[in-house]
């Protein structure tokens, strides 16, 4: 009980982070077409326009295993005090959003960009909690 109280706030992003993260991985494997698809239009007028599944795919890993290592980190704070893993699904997550952030960017979706920073803010203070 010691550790849930000490560490309150980075078990709160950690459990932002799995939400988040595990959502969205479970939606691109369970719509993975439809997901592809819009991609391919999102963007369609970049550089990027043939690269839209293997990013995809990329994204998908990288979210899985953030929310994993979340999950992981969050037994491990409670059960020992260990923040190690925890500080890697912050880390993991945040190189992600900067990836997902790169493509809003080309795309020129500033308004999607935009909603990626709150995201971004919130990992970041994990990153630095538990820095």
């Amino acid at each position: 009980m010691q550790n849930i109280t000490s560490y309150i706030t980075e078990l709160l992003i950690l459990a932002f982070i799995v939400i988040t993260f595990l959502q969205s991985g479970v939606d691109k494997i369970s719509d993975w077409k439809g997901n592809i698809g819009w991609l391919k239009g999102h963007f369609s007028k970049t550089f990027l326009k043939n690269q839209v599944p293997a990013m995809v795919a990329t994204i998908l890993i990288l979210e899985v295993v953030a929310g994993i290592l979340a999950i992981i980190g969050m037994v491990m704070i409670i059960s020992t005090g260990n923040t190690a893993i925890a500080l890697y699904a912050c880390v993991l997550s945040a190189i992600t959003l900067l990836m997902l952030l790169f493509g809003q960017r080309v795309a020129k979706d500033y308004a999607g960009a935009f909603t990626i920073v709150g995201y971004f803010v919130v990992v970041i203070l994990g990153v630095m909690l538990l820095s």
